[in-house]
């Protein structure tokens, strides 16, 4: 039986999967940067001899646009080290912001509905005649005996 590594790795030789090795590629460089640079872009990717960076936000713009040289260096001695990987040439950096990149999955369930304890002990005097607001009030009560 065929591991799933050898499987992947019969896929990414196939030439209708060429962008799967390219998808590595630009993982592994997002991974060499620092992790303020890894939170703040979003995508990379390498057309006509320029490196497109996405930022998630628009403030990190401005910031990876003064390390454009920065970037360069590191992406050419990254396709010197990474043999797989030297369609990475670039010789400009361009530094956009995109809308469309994928938000960060919470695999943990945030509940946005506060849970308090009950304070009230339920005990109070119910001075109402009206038999159908007793009713209510005594409903209340049991209500306050069950939450404690």
């Amino acid at each position: 039986m065929k591991s799933a590594q050898t499987i992947l790795s019969h896929l990414q030789g196939q030439p209708q999967f060429r962008y799967l090795k390219r998808h590595e590629c630009y993982q592994k460089y997002i991974r060499l940067l620092s992790e303020k640079y890894q939170k703040a872009i979003a995508f990379v990717y390498v057309k006509q001899n320029t490196l497109y960076i996405a930022v998630t936000h628009p403030g990190f713009k401005m910031e990876l646009n003064y390390n454009k040289e920065v970037l360069k260096d590191i992406l050419s001695q990254f396709t010197l080290m990474e043999k797989n990987c030297n369609m990475l040439q670039a010789d400009k950096v361009v530094v956009f912001h995109s809308k469309y990149h994928k938000l960060p999955d919470h695999t943990e369930e945030s509940s946005t509905v506060p849970h308090y304890y009950e304070l009230a002990e339920g005990k109070f005097e119910i001075c109402s005649d009206d038999a159908k607001l007793q009713e209510k009030f005594e409903a209340i009560k049991t209500s306050i005996k069950k939450n404690l």
